[in-house]
């Protein structure tokens, strides 16, 4: 690749060009997206306009967008280079975390991958999975890292997506014997009254959130399997009282709904050779007006404590249609006036 710069006279004063070449043009194609929608995407995304002219971009706007661009076009087309498709949301995460990220190498070399430029990559057996804001990076950092990890942000920050895929990888490079995704079953803010069928069939619509995860993850076939042998576990909080969870990756969704007995009660399930991860978000509390949320206790006992992180999200880090971000900040921005 090739980066210059075209200067025209002052007294024509047109806009600013600067231009990126792109030895093959196959690839070239590539990165421009069906219709050019990658460009697109770049271009709105950062106020400049970028023109194909061959096999360069030329890039106009201001000389800091130019920049970024370039950086980003630089990291899509590198990633091109090493055999990997360019979708919209590797665009996007590109867009956010600057398109020249640096890493410095992970400690499980076969379950997190650093590849030149710092990308994080989660392999499962289906996809490969990859943070697209510096605070999902962070958090699945975090995950390999230590024993037990919060993740607490708004709704569609990936905390349990992210969760679901680390303990899916870890499961296949045999770190763990087994993964155990729960949640609280409460309802949120409406009564839907006795469920037909069996326990299984009442407790289900509760955790489908955590069925189309690990369907995101793992084949269909080999996923009813291992929930057959319980070598994957979905269920109730209620339903871990009383057991030790040992050699086990762990997830408790929606924790804003446990109460604090709740929670005392799952953290003390782990066991030697698992990990643990807890995430919620304050702001969806369903639990009966007057009830404490075992999240927020958690918060307040468990910081100082080594080996437990904390990891916070944003309205920046949503990464659902971005009208999700507009209505997140909508809601506490009018919090943050009833509060004031």
């Amino acid at each position: 690749m090739a980066i210059g710069a075209l200067t025209p006279p002052q007294d024509e004063m047109p806009q600013q060009e600067a231009f990126v070449e792109f030895p093959d043009n196959r690839l070239l194609i590539d990165l421009c997206g069906e219709y050019d929608r990658n460009l697109t995407e770049i271009e709105q995304k950062l106020s400049v306009q970028i023109v194909r002219r061959g096999n360069q971009l030329v890039v106009m706007g201001d000389e800091d967008a130019q920049k970024q661009a370039i950086e980003v076009l630089q990291a899509l087309y590198t990633r091109l280079e090493g055999g990997r498709d360019v979708e919209a949301a590797d665009v996007d995460r590109e867009l956010r975390m600057g398109g020249s990220e640096t890493g410095t190498g992970s400690r499980d070399g076969d379950q997190l991958e650093m590849f030149k430029g710092g990308t994080v990559e989660i392999k499962t057996r289906k996809k490969l999975v990859e943070p697209r804001t510096d605070a999902q990076k962070a958090y699945v950092q975090s995950l390999f890292n230590n024993e037990l990890a919060f993740g607490i942000g708004p709704a569609g920050t990936g905390k349990t997506y992210l969760a679901v895929a680390v303990g899916v990888s870890m499961f296949i490079g045999g770190h763990v014997d087994r993964i155990i995704l729960s949640r609280p079953a409460v309802e949120a803010g409406e009564k839907l009254g006795y469920l037909p069928g069996d326990m299984k069939d009442k407790v289900d619509p509760y955790m489908q959130p955590l069925y189309d995860a690990l369907n995101d993850f793992l084949p269909g076939k080999q996923l009813a399997k291992l929930i057959e042998e319980k070598r994957i576990e979905i269920a109730p909080l209620a339903f871990m009282r009383g057991r030790t969870l040992a050699n086990a990756f762990v997830v408790l969704d929606e924790a804003q709904n446990a109460t604090t007995m709740q929670m005392k009660m799952f953290l003390t399930r782990l066991g030697e050779g698992s990990r643990m991860v807890i995430t919620g978000d304050r702001s969806q509390v369903d639990l009966p007006r007057g009830v404490q949320s075992g999240l927020k206790d958690a918060e307040r006992l468990l910081k100082t404590i080594p080996n437990i992180s904390f990891n916070y999200f944003t309205s920046k880090d949503v990464v659902r249609h971005p009208l999700v971000a507009a209505i997140i900040e909508a809601y506490e921005a009018d919090a943050g006036r009833e509060t004031g």
